[in-house]
């Protein structure tokens, strides 16, 4: 019998629970264990709950309990849960998580930590709900160089994104809908500014590079100012506005940032619609690969960290390797990586466009006759500031164009 204990009880934990005891005949097969829930962690009661038998309120009653083989954190935030997970780690115990914010800040020490005790600390719920992405790059696409991760994720900015393209809603009306439905927070701002996508992609990077990106360094660019104008001129153009989190290895140097794009039809990402995920990785001899599915929700989320409750009851004092270290990875200045750039100007002539940013495509729309939009060719980001600063405040938006 492999012990383990649940901390928290909120909507992934809860889902943790209900995983495990409708599916716990299939589960204990994988494991190869029975998979017993001895605890469950919080702070509340539960009255007439099933998991009243096994709630504590007391961290320690678990900490100091040597029965105990896995712990899993699923309280979110970074403090208690940092410090609940080193101590378990301290103590032996391996530890599963779906926790991206403790993930992205700590990952490469608490990783580290279960390496020299031969134990384990897992985290595939951390990035993309239920979708395999970090079992995938941290076992299946090992014999590759991985060179590019793409994704929405992020399912409350695609949702609201979509509704604004289909049914012409704009921004506030569009998350107001979000927070009532339950896919945005009260406080909605780590998703529409974009810091919940960076924190996953940091986590990517992370693994697919071998070197800790520290999300802090991540350029991250949120949907506050997407409007329907921009909508309009993506429709014109054939494009999706999505709000892509993307890293690259180019050359010896990489880069990694969080912003809306435009979008084209040739992309695997331009059709990922309402509340899903995906994940796009190129690697030099895989080529292309896409990865899609639920990318939140109770249970989705909560099957993946089953998945590797299961994975950590097969390998009980036994490391599974982790392509991670605590080696940071620089980042190159955004200024130079290149792109293409959608701008929205007013007042401005074709020439005096190309004089600035070089060879453009003009894009106009009936909906919009006082302004312009221009598709560049590919330039660096450093030339369209230059290029935005010569036009002054005739440049109305620019969002970037992944074709």
């Amino acid at each position: 019998m492999v012990n383990i204990a649940v901390l928290g009880y909120g909507t992934v934990g809860s889902g943790v629970v209900e995983v495990i005891r409708t599916n716990h005949e299939s589960i204990n097969r994988r494991a190869e264990e029975e998979i017993n829930i001895k605890y469950v962690l919080d702070r509340r009661d539960f009255p007439g709950d099933p998991v009243e038998d096994v709630l504590v309120h007391d961290y320690e009653v678990i900490v100091n309990d040597p029965e105990v083989d896995i712990v899993v954190e699923v309280m979110g935030g970074i403090e208690p849960a940092h410090t609940f997970v080193k101590r378990a780690l301290e103590a032996g115990k391996s530890v599963c998580t779906s926790n991206k914010a403790l993930v992205a800040k700590h990952g490469p020490e608490l990783v580290q930590m279960a390496k020299e005790r031969n134990i384990n600390f897992l985290f595939e719920a951390s990035c993309g709900g239920g979708i395999p992405i970090i079992r995938a790059l941290n076992k299946s696409l090992t014999a590759d160089e991985i060179d590019e991760i793409t994704g929405i994720l992020n399912g409350t900015t695609n949702y609201m994104l979509d509704k604004m393209s289909t049914e012409g809603s704009d921004f506030s009306a569009v998350l107001k809908e979000a927070q009532e439905l339950g896919y945005a927070e009260a406080d909605p701002t780590a998703d529409v500014e974009g810091h919940d996508a960076g924190r996953k992609i940091a986590i990517l990077s992370s693994l697919a590079y071998g070197k800790f990106v520290n999300y802090e360094d991540v350029y991250m660019e949120g949907i506050t100012k997407i409007t329907q104008e921009d909508m309009e001129y993506a429709r014109t153009l054939g494009m999706n506005i999505k709000l892509l989190a993307t890293s690259r290895k180019v050359g010896d140097s990489y880069y990694a940032m969080v912003a809306p794009f435009m979008v084209g039809k040739s992309s695997p990402l331009h059709s990922i619609d309402g509340v899903f995920n995906a994940v796009f990785v190129h690697g030099n001899m895989l080529g292309d690969a896409m990865f899609y599915g639920s990318g939140a929700g109770k249970l989705p989320t909560a099957s993946a960290v089953v998945a590797d409750v299961v994975d950590e009851a097969k390998h009980l004092h036994r490391n599974i390797m982790t392509n991670w270290t605590n080696q940071p990875l620089p980042l190159t200045p955004l200024d130079h990586v290149h792109g293409r750039f959608f701008i929205r100007v007013k007042d401005v002539a074709v020439d005096e466009l190309e004089e600035a940013f070089g060879k453009v495509q003009t894009v106009e729309t009936d909906a919009l006759p006082e302004e312009m939009g221009v598709l560049t060719s590919v330039i660096t980001q450093g030339a369209y500031k230059a290029g935005a600063e010569k036009l002054g405040d005739r440049v109305i938006s620019m969002i970037r164009v992944k074709d």
